[in-house]
């Protein structure tokens, strides 16, 4: 089973990722250089995370690692422009939300290089929850809130998994 968790920056995703390997699951982050890169957008393009740039999977490595074999649960994690794309490859999809002023708090607790954590970047997110996560939720097949503790959101995603 490949199961997707998405959401906006701030909701958890790198770190419910991070407690799944703690806890010997095959998951990986796809939003890291090595599986996204940066994109010119539209000049028109509201709906990007940089102004004239969007962040997208490279879609052939992405590809690669969900049609490959393997036995068990596969957790990706990311949010991408053109995650849609790899839809028919996924069996679930688990939609990490939180209140804005949670999902703030934690974007101003993030290193200089961290994404979100500038006020511009931070207005912009804000911005893109109210657009971008009401389509997120449509795709999703379940949605978690990610108020509590990393630990409890995925001992969550895996009950979902059992049910």
């Amino acid at each position: 089973m490949k199961v997707l968790i998405t959401g906006m920056s701030g909701t958890g995703k790198t770190a419910v990722i991070r407690e799944l390997v703690a806890r010997g699951f095959a998951a990986v982050d796809l939003d890291t250089p090595e599986w996204s890169h940066w994109v010119d957008a539209a000049p028109a393009d509201g709906l990007t995370p940089a102004d004239g740039k969007d962040w997208v999977w490279q879609e052939e490595r992405v590809r690669v690692l969900l049609s490959a074999p393997r036995d068990g649960v596969l957790f990706i994690s990311g949010c991408a422009e053109n995650m849609h794309r790899l839809y028919p490859l996924i069996d679930r999809i688990i939609l990490l939300s939180a209140p804005i002023d949670t999902i703030m708090a934690r974007l101003e607790k993030r290193s200089a290089d961290g994404y979100g954590h500038t006020t511009e970047e931070r207005a912009k997110i804000a911005a893109l929850i109210a657009t971008i996560e009401p389509l997120l939720r449509e795709a999703a097949h379940h949605e978690i809130d990610t108020s509590e503790p990393a630990a409890t959101t995925v001992d969550r995603i895996l009950r979902l998994l059992e049910e």
